[in-house]
């Protein structure tokens, strides 16, 4: 999915917390947002998957704008995920079911994501009853059992084991290579966004202030404050 970003602006009573003139995100671009705490970064992603309003602004998704239609190819994984309340089979065979895929196809969808990402052992349990790196898994499973043409992570790995992230980040990767979507990754490991974006923008205040391939933003960064964050000082 394309997406432009036109004179975005977002204000929570009289402060200012998010200020982007313009961004192209194009086709099949894995853009990882670096920047420190309060950036903005949360508040861009959820604007640009529709959760939030923005104050001010346009977005343009494939030179258009947001329709129920677009909704179905897109999808937003949170840092802490929201799974419902049945079994981890249904939950994620649940995008397929809306879908109206036929059953067979959704069995195989879904055992084929279970082994993929090694939770076939948890077909039948809980989701309420899952450890924070099982539920991360399933969360993602979900997401991309329909194969979306946006996908948008935020912090997704935060709070899950080393052994989980290689997983997921595999997972994600094999998934930007076999089917090409777009995809939003907000992060604050630096290690991440060099393992699997091939973009990265940087931001601060609200704005984004360098974005570039990834090798130019995080190797040959031409912006100070992303120089500092980069190499791990405190910015204020």
């Amino acid at each position: 999915m394309d997406l432009r970003i036109k004179a975005l602006k977002k204000h929570y009573e009289s402060k200012s917390v998010l200020d982007i003139n313009q961004l192209h995100i194009s086709k099949g671009t894995f853009l990882g947002i670096i920047g420190p705490n309060g950036a903005g970064k949360s508040t861009l992603v959820k604007i640009l998957s529709n959760v939030e309003d923005a104050t001010s602004g346009e977005i343009l998704y494939n030179g258009g704008g947001f329709s129920n239609e677009l909704s179905k190819d897109m999808t937003l994984v949170f840092q802490k995920p929201y799974l419902l309340r049945t079994t981890v089979y249904n939950n994620i065979a649940y995008p397929l079911q809306l879908r109206k895929l036929d059953q067979a196809e959704i069995d195989n969808r879904v055992i084929s994501m279970m082994k993929t990402m090694e939770i076939m052992e948890l077909k039948d349990q809980k989701a309420w009853t899952l450890s924070g790196g099982e539920a991360q898994k399933v969360a993602l499973a979900r997401a991309l059992i329909f194969r979306p043409s946006l996908l948008i992570l935020d912090e997704f790995t935060a709070n899950i084991d080393p052994s989980s992230m290689v997983l997921l980040e595999n997972t994600i990767k094999q998934f930007h290579e076999g089917y090409r979507p777009t995809i939003i990754m907000v992060t604050h490991n630096i290690q991440q966004a060099k393992r699997l974006c091939s973009h990265v923008a940087f931001m601060i205040n609200g704005k984004i202030v360098e974005y570039g391939e990834m090798n130019e933003v995080i190797f040959n960064s031409q912006n100070t404050d992303t120089q500092k964050f980069i190499s791990g000082e405190i910015l204020i």
